[in-house]
């Protein structure tokens, strides 16, 4: 009778001690998955410059805006910091500003990722891959004339993005996404003045040098493709910064 009523108290014991990993673990899914929502609402108004170069950044007023306390808030500005979007300031953080020598090393880190992850995706891609990169190109070629400019520089990362998968390598394609989101937005004002069909022609382009195992080719025009010279850069940022604190101006102007 003993042993019956010490195994009952033992199973009560499990499935109570079970019972409280279930809801911590279900506490931690909640917290973990309301954390990256904060970080993705945060990184999306930060690449799209809703922080103001330079612009002091509130976590109260950032905490009420998303519903939710301060601690997520903080957790996701910190990692902003780490990612590339923010500085620290005094008690708080703030937006990166557009800096023209800033911009010019992300293109330039930028080309040398692709770079290398075309010579690695030229030894190791398969030509299925290399099929589903050029029907995504098709795929691309027929959105309508009116999609908007985020929509297709969204595409144009895609097509890179498919370059970095075939190279094979986890962490340049991670590198490559970041540097993605960074120079996001003047991508967004570069691709309003280069227009669409002479990147989609670029994109052929470079597809078919990868196909038929041209190194020289290849690299020749992608680095053609995505490089942008100081002038270059500078123009966009211009035109940035008119957007960022003249939106309705610049609306009309372009």
């Amino acid at each position: 009778m003993r042993c019956h009523r010490r195994g009952t108290r033992m199973h009560r014991m499990r499935a109570h001690a079970q019972s409280g990993a279930a809801m911590k673990a279900s506490i931690s899914t909640i917290r973990r998955e309301r954390g990256s929502g904060v970080f993705n609402a945060l990184r999306d108004m930060a690449i799209s410059y809703q922080f103001k170069p330079g612009e002091r950044i509130s976590e109260i007023e950032l905490a009420g805006r998303l519903g939710v306390s301060r601690t997520p808030v903080r957790e996701a500005l910190a990692r902003l910091v780490t990612e590339g979007f923010l500085v620290p300031c005094t008690r708080g953080f703030m937006r990166r500003p557009l800096d023209i020598q800033e911009t010019l090393d992300l293109y330039e880190a930028r080309v040398a990722i692709e770079r290398e992850c075309l010579r690695l995706a030229l030894e190791r891609a398969s030509d299925a891959q290399i099929a589903e990169a050029r029907a995504y190109l098709d795929t691309s070629r027929q959105m309508p004339p009116d999609t908007p400019i985020p929509a297709l520089v969204e595409l144009d990362e895609g097509f890179h993005l498919r370059i970095a998968a075939m190279a094979g390598n986890a962490e340049l394609r991670r590198m490559l996404a970041n540097i993605n989101e960074r120079i996001r937005f003047i991508r967004w004002i570069a691709m309003e003045n280069v227009g669409r069909g002479s990147t989609q022609k670029e994109h052929r382009a470079i597809v078919q040098a990868l196909a038929q195992r041209d190194g020289a080719g290849a690299e020749r025009l992608l680095t053609g493709h995505i490089a942008l010279r100081r002038e270059q850069i500078v123009e966009a940022i211009k035109l940035g910064l008119a957007r960022i604190y003249l939106p309705q101006e610049a609306d009309a102007a372009m």
